[in-house]
């Protein structure tokens, strides 16, 4: 379930507020290119600096905007299991496809502590769920033993990975086989994350290079090797340059550049660095982003 590309999107702000005008822009784009399904309220949405209510707003307004068109994902992630329930139970009210649920942060539960809070959040909210593990982000490291237990909950269906680590993936693969699918959360290592047993990508990189990120996804199903790799390299510089800083910064600039939303961050994160500027930008219009 929920295979394919799609994007972890920002989170548009116009003089500190949610700017729904330029994320209907940003939805719009992306569905024109072909992307999968979308992901609001991810860690590129800058979830940690939403407060309730406009964790809530943005869900709402995405699934409204969507109509349907594609999935919604919505992230309903905390490291608090009784608000990750409330959350989850909010995303299914408003007609989200599935919750995005990052491993609990900064507590640092045991394994056993993981297992239990997924499967509360899994047993009070009957909508499909996806694990998201990302160690650089939490201190926190979903192991596969455990991602192969939650995986036997029927309406857990899928794992963000973003280890980048394709032993880990491989192993997760095949200790769970069918029960879950396997979802890359590192653009850059995509393509051979497929070839490991992916079945598709929660993207940053899928805001602006949407096209071409959905066209190395088609190549690999098509078993077309030769287009799939073109589109891996060709996107290389790209995928290096989106994190040259801590993400969002800088896909908040590229897609200022394209003119979809403003550059604006919520601090702690302050704007792209003027040195990391001009490398983005030639990345973009080498990939025909930018003219």
């Amino acid at each position: 379930m929920f295979e394919g590309v799609f994007s972890a999107l920002i989170t548009p702000f116009s003089n500190g507020s949610f700017d729904k005008d330029a994320m209907a822009r940003l939805v719009e784009y992306q569905l024109e290119q072909g992307i999968t399904g979308v992901v609001p309220c991810g860690t590129t949405g800058e979830s940690a600096t939403l407060n309730h209510q406009e964790h809530k707003d943005v869900i709402r307004f995405c699934v409204e905007l969507v109509a349907g068109r594609v999935p919604v994902i919505a992230g309903t992630g905390s490291n608090a299991t009784a608000e990750s329930i409330e959350l989850t139970r909010f995303a299914k009210e408003v007609g989200a496809d599935g919750a995005l649920l990052i491993t609990p942060y900064y507590n640092k539960p045991t394994q056993q502590g993981l297992y239990q809070h997924y499967k509360a959040v899994a047993n009070a909210v009957d909508m499909p769920i996806v694990l998201y593990n990302v160690p650089g982000r939490t201190a926190l490291d979903m192991q596969a033993d455990t991602i192969a237990r939650l995986a036997k909950i029927s309406n857990i269906v899928a794992v963000k990975e973003a280890t980048a680590n394709m032993e880990r993936a491989s192993i997760i693969h095949k200790q769970c086989g069918d029960d879950i699918t396997l979802i890359s959360g590192d653009d850059a290592t995509f393509l051979p994350f497929l070839a490991v047993g992916g079945g598709g990508v929660i993207s940053v990189s899928a805001n602006i290079a949407t096209k071409a990120m959905v066209a190395l996804w088609q190549a690999f199903k098509d078993g077309d090797w030769q287009t799939a790799r073109r589109h891996h390299q060709d996107l290389l510089d790209l995928n290096g340059l989106l994190f040259c800083e801590t993400s969002p910064i800088p896909i908040k600039a590229a897609t200022a550049m394209m003119g979809l939303c403003g550059p604006e961050l919520r601090l702690p994160l302050t704007e792209l660095e003027e040195k990391n500027r001009e490398p983005l930008r030639q990345a973009m219009l080498e990939l025909g982003l930018l003219k």
